[in-house]
């Protein structure tokens, strides 16, 4: 018999079988998905949260209800921020100010560059 396959047959790491490898793996996982989208959420919250920290009369809003409407006052003290959804009658909705989902900037978005210019 060769000393190979003696040792194959009683060497430790046979007993553990694809373990290492399946822990690995999952290592591997985490720091590859799992550890940047968590660190690009943590991200966008704290966005948000500065973005509502920073809302003032007629910021143009998106509820978290789907509801988009403008600032026509906000209360620092309180929680509760007034927006007006329709112009024509002059609806206006009383909202905590966790419910706006993101505030809409009136900027117009850069162009993005050209590819392959072909000259």
């Amino acid at each position: 018999m060769s000393p190979f396959v003696l040792l194959a047959e009683n060497s430790w790491l046979t007993s553990l079988g694809i373990w290492p490898a399946l822990l690995g793996t999952m290592v591997l996982f985490y720091f590859l998905f799992i550890r940047p989208q968590s660190r690009a959420r943590a991200q966008q919250e704290k966005s948000r949260e500065e973005k509502l920290k920073n809302l003032k009369k007629n910021d143009r809003v998106l509820t978290i209800g789907g509801i988009y409407g403008v600032v026509t006052h906000v209360e620092p003290d309180k929680n509760e921020i007034v927006i007006r959804v329709d112009d024509t009658n002059n609806t206006r909705l009383h909202v905590v100010r966790t419910s706006i989902h993101d505030v809409i900037s009136e900027e117009p978005a850069a162009e993005p560059p050209k590819l392959g210019s072909g000259t």
